[in-house]
């Protein structure tokens, strides 16, 4: 027993670890990347980054998938979306209140909106389907579409005395950094979810505080590990931007994709229904519309944010949800 938990305590460290130097690395790779090509660190956080920190999730939903495991995909994806946004773009609104355009989180958070709106309504039959998915595919290609298009744009705008020469040996380091450092992230967070929960149960915590916690929030790790390395670098653009982008990629590319695999309908569960799906639409509204509104991102809406998924986690450990269906 004392070797294992060594050895467990260890393996959590080197995660640790590498998830610290892999968001570093992420982080600066990503920013270079902006101020080289001029696109506007928002586009490039809810894009290239996003797709990154997601590839875990869409890696997990693609197997589970090929082995008919699909009762969890939805929890899942709304799930990752809810903690998002009600905890990680929490924390980050707290630490890096900032402006935010409408011409950045405008059209994506419309888009994000009315795909968990459209999973919904999806939902209410009790399943969602190939052809749902497909629907709500559409919204993420338009979602591609306009990010390219406002990346094409900025380049576009940017004044020829301000374009940068790179050495070819800056790219390859880049590169490297970036590839690197979204491995780091996605392996490390992987070992700190698997065993951070043995150490949790070492201590005698109940398996359903670590599903909750641990397991919930591991599947966003990637994000929030960007989050904490882009609030430290002062780059709150790229974090809010990595945050919407990967909510969408969750909603609109994930879910599909299982449907597709299995070609079959997605069961949707009674907690699906009435908690997760409603609990996940009422802190994007709540955490979106305010910056459309206003533009900005500020430290009481970040409270409000925390407040809204301390609820969600009680309503769901205390099973109160159960006497809803």
């Amino acid at each position: 027993m004392g070797t294992s938990l060594i050895v467990t305590i260890l393996l959590f460290v080197l995660g640790l670890i590498l998830v610290i130097k892999g968001g570093d690395y992420f982080v600066d790779a990503a920013t270079w990347v902006a101020d080289i090509s001029g696109i506007p660190k928002f586009v490039i956080g809810a894009t290239v980054v996003s797709m990154a920190t997601t590839l875990p999730e869409l890696l997990v939903s693609v197997f589970a998938a090929f082995e008919g495991k699909t009762d969890m995909a939805i929890g899942n994806a709304v799930g990752s979306v809810t903690a998002n946004t009600a905890l990680i773009m929490a924390i980050s609104i707290i630490c890096l209140p900032a402006f935010a355009p409408h011409r950045d989180v405008g059209l994506k958070s419309i888009f994000l909106i009315l795909s968990i709106g459209l999973l919904f309504a999806f939902s209410l039959d009790g399943s969602f389907t190939p052809l749902e998915g497909v629907v709500i595919m559409v919204i993420f290609v338009f979602s591609i579409v306009e990010s390219l298009m406002q990346g094409k744009k900025a380049t576009s705008e940017r004044k020829l005395e301000e374009l940068v020469e790179v050495e070819r040996k800056e790219v390859i380091i880049n590169i490297i950094k970036f590839v690197g450092g979204a491995a780091g992230i996605v392996f490390g967070a992987d070992l700190m979810v698997d065993y951070g929960s043995e150490l949790a149960r070492f201590m005698g915590v109940s398996e359903a505080i670590i599903g909750a916690t641990l397991v919930a929030v591991g599947t966003s790790l990637p994000e929030l590990v960007t989050t904490i390395t882009a609030i430290v670098k002062k780059e709150s653009s790229l974090s809010i931007g990595n945050i919407i982008g990967a909510n969408v990629i969750d909603v609109t590319l994930i879910l599909p994709v299982c449907a597709f695999l299995t070609k079959q309908d997605i069961p949707v569960t009674g907690q699906n229904l009435y908690l997760d799906i409603p609990a996940c639409l009422i802190v994007i509204v709540v955490g979106l519309v305010p910056i459309l509104i206003r533009q900005r991102y500020n430290r009481p809406l970040g409270a409000v944010l925390l407040a809204l998924y301390g609820a969600y986690l009680y309503i769901m450990l205390s099973g109160v949800y159960m006497a809803w269906f």
